[in-house]
């Protein structure tokens, strides 16, 4: 199977060219940057390079260049949204096997790379063995097979990644804020997984869902007969617990009177359960996760002080899904690889006017909305790719259109208007233009087109 280095900074396109490419029986290893494409290309043994001719932090054209000094026998291929024959001859004269320009078809994609692999370098493949060297480049969205924890590339989310790793190894409690549907019980999870209690039981425990006449007997067990309904003993919680960690989800639910439940045992480690004269000790770890803000609650009197310190020794803030704009495609292409394996599909990916919908709408359910729109589409769509009619009504509702803040925009209505502000604010890059509309190089000119903007 031949391998390829895809690098390309566009996110979107990346991940369709990639899930394209590996449809077709390709190896394919990404990078968004040429530092992550110079890693790569040092512990990893490619057949092909793909890159896109403008990158946030290095020339194109000058990469390969230097990619053809160090490694002369590995052919590139350079992409470029720009159609200027001078790049293309210049691409071509430092030494690219071929030049696309974007957009492309998916058949000329095939015949430029089926060209490019046909270089001849198999005499020298007989002469020396080329060792193997180990695959250790990572990939910006990994994901891991235990917990379903996506690495996203964002600010917010490796800020996320770096207090997870941070207080995993230890033994603090800590509190998970976010709004629902964040993916707080996951970031539990990895925390319990990234502890020393791994191999011992993670307890997830929904605090709504008790009513507070049988969150003693949940918490900590009870004795068969020690009330009515009692027709048996009961682990508890805690006990189940014992040694790995409880994670206990929408702690704010909780009545005052089980609040003084949780503190006692939570200082003592000692349960009791409902009906017995005997304590068990109990060594666990406690995370806790609100979507509400505790510390009103603790100045309304509705939740205790001294237990808010006791499962707050260590904060971390749940992002959401608006807060980390880059993740988007990262976690919906995740989802629609998980989406394909439940319901034996073998969708390649979302078409540029998904994605664009995708970014220029709100996501008020944050990841777990985005994971039920996926899997929905994937289960309607019949082609390769997910198109804008197998989406729900609501991402076509007319959104009221918000000026211009902080640099931000949005496309919504007055699509003209906002994207001649927006070029004007980027003094007519067309890149920088694109990263201020949340949207695709490709869909930009498509729109300039539409609007016959010069």
């Amino acid at each position: 199977m031949p391998k390829i280095l895809l690098i390309e900074d566009d996110i979107a396109f990346c991940k369709l060219l990639e899930k394209f490419l590996v449809k077709k029986a390709y190896d394919v290893t990404i990078a968004f940057s040429a530092a992550e494409a110079r890693t790569a290309v040092k512990n990893e043994s490619f057949d092909l390079i793909l890159t896109d001719l403008r990158l946030p932090d290095f020339d194109g054209i000058a990469l390969m260049s230097e990619f053809k000094d160090s490694y002369p026998d590995i052919p590139v291929i350079l992409m470029t949204g720009y159609s200027d024959v001078n790049t293309a001859v210049k691409a071509i004269k430092n030494g690219a096997a071929d030049y696309i320009s974007k957009p492309f078809n998916p058949d000329e994609v095939l015949l430029v790379i089926t060209n490019a692999l046909q270089t001849p370098k198999e005499e020298e493949e007989d002469l020396v063995e080329v060792p193997t060297k180990k695959k250790t480049a990572k990939k910006a969205a990994s994901t891991s097979t235990e917990n379903e924890f996506v690495r996203g590339i964002s600010i917010a989310s490796k800020k996320l990644l770096d207090h997870i790793e941070l207080v995993s190894p230890t033994d603090m409690s800590v509190l998970i804020i976010g709004e629902s549907g964040t993916g707080k019980e996951i970031i539990a999870k990895s925390i319990h997984q990234q502890s020393q209690r791994k191999n011992n039981n993670f307890i997830a425990v929904d605090c709504g869902a008790i009513p507070k006449e049988l969150a003693a007997s949940e918490f900590f067990g009870h004795l068969k007969g020690s009330f009515t309904g009692a027709i048996s003993d009961k682990m508890g919680y805690f006990e189940a617990a014992n040694g790995g960690t409880l994670f206990l989800d929408e702690i704010g639910n909780l009545s005052y009177e089980n609040q003084i439940q949780l503190l006692r045992a939570l200082q003592e480690r000692k349960i009791k359960p409902v009906g017995s004269n005997k304590e068990i000790n109990v060594d666990i770890r406690i995370i806790t996760a609100t979507n509400e803000d505790l510390r009103e609650a603790v100045k309304n009197g509705d939740f205790r002080e001294d237990l808010y310190h006791r499962i707050n020794e260590f904060s971390i803030q749940s992002p959401s899904l608006k807060d980390r704009d880059e993740d988007l495609m990262v976690f919906a292409d995740y989802f629609l690889e998980k989406a394909n394996q439940q319901l034996n599909k073998d969708i390649i990916g979302f078409s540029p006017e998904v994605v664009s919908i995708f970014q220029n709408y709100n996501w008020p359910g944050n990841l777990r909305e985005l994971q039920n729109c996926v899997k929905r589409a994937t289960l309607l769509s019949r082609g390769d790719f997910i198109d804008s009619d197998v989406l729900p009504a609501e991402f076509f509702q007319i959104q009221k259109q918000q000026p211009a803040e902080n640099g931000v925009f949005s496309l919504s209505e007055n699509e003209k208007e906002t994207i001649i502000h927006a070029l004007s604010k980027a003094q007519n890059n067309k890149s920088e233009a694109a990263k201020l509309l949340k949207i695709t190089r490709k869909t930009l000119y498509n729109k300039l087109k539409q609007y016959n903007i010069e």
